[in-house]
């Protein structure tokens, strides 16, 4: 990877003239004076505030900008709901404390103050300041070394070589790669939870994509509607479906062909929807939400070319393109055989980077500072996941989350099956905006909610599929999903052209969800 002056998360993909030649020095890039933060919502070229510039068309604010908000909203929050707490009790299976049912009780409140309570958020989100337990910081870490591994996957040539060769077998059918990488996702989603993982993904599809003839939001929209849609679609997730079954008393199979009808119809609906948007932009790439960006992200992802050159495919940059798939199919092993999370696989990623870096001779003070240069560019999104975790960490601060449970609790009280049901998934929807973990939220509501199906004649296995699936559809736009925010900034692409781009997808899925749940209760 060139070194460069800029900051811009997501450009770790960077090469001139499609000449990589990993033992010399790269030509250097022009500084721009552009941030990530500014997350794709104006150019670079922007000219000096002027007396003809002093009227400016409303700028979305950045991701960081839209949290620090969040965080602001909900500190507010805990000086007007009530503070209280439901007693808890270790459940052996899930190996956790759960809240019992009839047991909520008003608490001594603990409103946050405003200012502090932005600027220790995104530290608390990181890790807990009173205990020095970790909360984000190991997602952090994570990202951190997937950039430096791919910026010396890429500083090899490798991927350049690779992805013109695809590109070679794929030419005029470049558009079922869609499809085909949505249901890989989804099964990984379905199967074992791909959540913070699919971040590694970014920086190889995106300027596959954008070579191909498409945009960012195509390739985004491919890594995080295929992992999401499987999330919402879980089958044997171990982090949504299990731990919620378990937590609700019931097997983790019971339910699992209506879950599986939303899985699939689900991935229909995005696949449909992703290539309907793929062959549009193509056609006329001036359709694209990111139209403006295009020659901004040609430079970053595919440095400035307007196709892939064909490169020399050497023996050594095969073996490397053999080590980075393998580092891959091990981080997938480790995950979900192996009980691997995120200093496994940081440590993967790691001893992947030194041995590609031996194997392409590129000696110790290149390796480093290409390693070093690959974490920089995505330090924008290390430190946006600490800043997303921080909406949650002053929920539990001002102890307002077990209060939201209880007035949903009796939100569902005497309500008929359907009714209960589809009330039951938005109350979910809520709360998955401010409990994003699919894990998180079913230890704290599934013991509250599930019992209360015996009173609405509803299975305790439908009110599992509603939690997952509103858990799931919320984790597709949630900005306080690190995940959501982190491919974003990777892809850059802007918050509001994201929700653009998912407006019409997010109903389709809405009303398919609310149908099967429906006649589920039927």
């Amino acid at each position: 990877m060139t070194h460069t002056e800029d900051t811009q998360v997501g450009a770790t993909l960077r090469h001139v003239d499609g000449r990589p030649e990993f033992l010399h020095p790269l030509p250097t890039l022009p500084p721009r004076e552009e941030s990530y933060v500014n997350n794709g919502n104006q150019s670079d070229q922007s000219p000096p505030p002027g007396p003809e510039t002093q009227e400016k068309r409303f700028s979305f604010p950045t991701a960081f900008t839209i949290l620090f908000g969040l965080i602001i909203f909900v500190a507010a929050l805990t000086w007007i709901i009530p503070a209280g707490e439901y007693t808890r009790e270790m459940n052996q299976e899930l190996g956790e404390e759960v809240p019992v049912p009839g047991t909520y009780h008003e608490v001594e409140s603990d409103p946050q103050r405003l200012l502090i309570s932005m600027l220790m958020a995104p530290v608390d989100g990181m890790y807990d300041t009173d205990t020095n337990e970790a909360r984000a910081i190991d997602v952090a870490l994570f990202v951190l070394m997937i950039g430096g591994f791919l910026g010396v996957v890429t500083r090899t040539g490798a991927i350049d070589a690779g992805m013109s060769r695809t590109m070679q077998a794929l030419k005029g059918r470049e558009i079922w790669m869609i499809p085909f990488m949505m249901a890989l996702f989804a099964l990984g989603g379905s199967t074992y939870g791909m959540a913070e993982e699919s971040l590694a993904f970014y920086g190889l599809i995106i300027p596959v994509m954008i070579a191909a003839g498409y945009d960012a939001v195509t390739a985004v929209a491919m890594i995080m509607l295929g992992a999401g849609i499987g999330t919402l679609g879980s089958t044997v997730n171990p982090f949504a479906t299990v731990i919620a079954s378990n937590a609700a008393q019931i097997p983790f199979t019971q339910g699992i062909w209506l879950r599986v009808v939303i899985l699939v119809l689900g991935w229909l609906a995005c696949v449909f929807y992703v290539m309907r948007y793929a062959k549009r932009v193509k056609a006329n790439p001036e359709t694209s939400l990111v139209a403006d960006m295009r020659e901004e992200n040609r430079q970053h992802f595919l440095g400035g070319k307007s196709s892939l050159e064909a490169i020399e495919f050497t023996t050594t940059r095969k073996i490397i393109l053999v080590i980075f798939a393998l580092t891959f199919a091990v981080m997938i092993w480790g995950v979900s055989s192996a009980g691997w999370w995120m200093g496994q696989m940081s440590a993967l990623f790691l001893g992947a980077a030194i041995l590609i870096g031996i194997i392409a001779r590129l000696g110790e003070k290149n390796l480093v500072n290409t390693f070093l240069d690959g974490a920089r560019d995505l330090l924008g999104v290390a430190l946006i996941i600490g800043v997303a975790r921080g909406v949650v960490v002053i929920m539990d601060k001002g102890k307002i989350t077990d209060t939201l449970l209880y007035w949903a609790e009796q939100a569902v009280g005497d309500l008929p099956s359907v009714a209960f049901i589809n009330v039951m998934f938005w109350i979910e929807v809520l709360l998955s905006f401010f409990v994003p973990s699919s894990s998180g939220l079913a230890v704290l509501s599934m013991p509250i909610m599930a019992p209360l199906a015996e009173f609405a004649e509803v299975s305790r296995h439908l009110v599992v599929t509603a939690f997952q699936s509103a858990n799931g559809l919320v984790n597709l736009i949630n900005p306080t999903f690190a995940v959501v925010m982190g491919g974003l900034a990777i892809g850059r692409v802007g918050y509001d052209r994201w929700l653009k781009f998912m407006g019409p997808l997010l109903l389709i899925l809405v009303i398919m969800i609310c149908a099967v749940l429906s006649l589920g209760a039927l």
